[in-house]
């Protein structure tokens, strides 16, 4: 099974969620800092909620962190996040050939279904695995364990792509094989993705 992560390796959306923090905190008085963009790049939403509230302790509930974050980030789900450069083609390529893939995100389910739906892109996918769905982020191996097991596939016949160096890391000491993808948001820890990754691409074109 070839599983596919969606934010920053499928679709050029992480610089969504980098204004989504910007306009949040900053009608707060407040802005990001390192600390705060490592808990919560890339985590599922509940956890993210909370680590906020905490880190900067605010008075709104969790919830209404979500539904703020919601409210910022879906115009560019539903209109405006593109496939990045060689994802449909690598992802036509695959289909094409015959091999299983599926989604395995972060990205909070609704959100993904806009863009998925909007972009065409469930036609290559036997399935979405949500981080969401089973409470766990993508950095605690047991998430790639049991997406395996979902899909019926043994730990080290799957593949994952993934621009999340930690993410990256976790899979493959969960005994996939991991193709690491450049993503500007993680530009400083491409070395990262590199080592923690069996094959690192700067673009998906490079796989065609």
């Amino acid at each position: 099974m070839i599983f596919f992560d969606m934010d920053g390796t499928l679709i050029d959306s992480n610089g969504v969620w980098v204004q989504v923090d910007r306009t949040f905190l900053g009608k707060r008085g407040l802005s990001s800092t390192p600390e705060y963009e490592q808990v919560v790049g890339h985590a599922i939403f509940p956890i993210a909620a909370q680590f906020t509230k905490d880190y900067y302790q605010l008075p709104d509930s969790p919830q209404d962190i979500m539904d703020e974050w919601m409210t910022l980030a879906e115009d560019a789900y539903a209109h405006t996040i593109l496939l990045k450069d060689g994802a449909r083609e690598l992802l036509d390529h695959i289909k094409a050939q015959g091999y299983p893939m599926a989604l395995l995100t972060s990205c909070v389910p609704a959100l993904a279904c806009l863009v998925l739906d909007r972009l065409d892109l469930r036609q290559f996918f036997q399935g979405l695995f949500f981080a969401q769905d089973v409470n766990l982020t993508k950095r605690d191996r047991a998430i790639y364990t049991l997406a395996a097991e979902q899909f019926g596939t043994p730990v080290e016949d799957c593949i994952l792509f993934e621009d999340a160096p930690d993410n990256c890391l976790s899979a493959k000491e969960a005994g996939f094989t991991v193709v690491g993808v450049y993503d500007d948001f993680y530009a400083t820890r491409w070395a990262e993705v590199q080592a923690n990754s069996h094959r690192a691409v700067r673009s998906l074109r490079e796989l065609l």
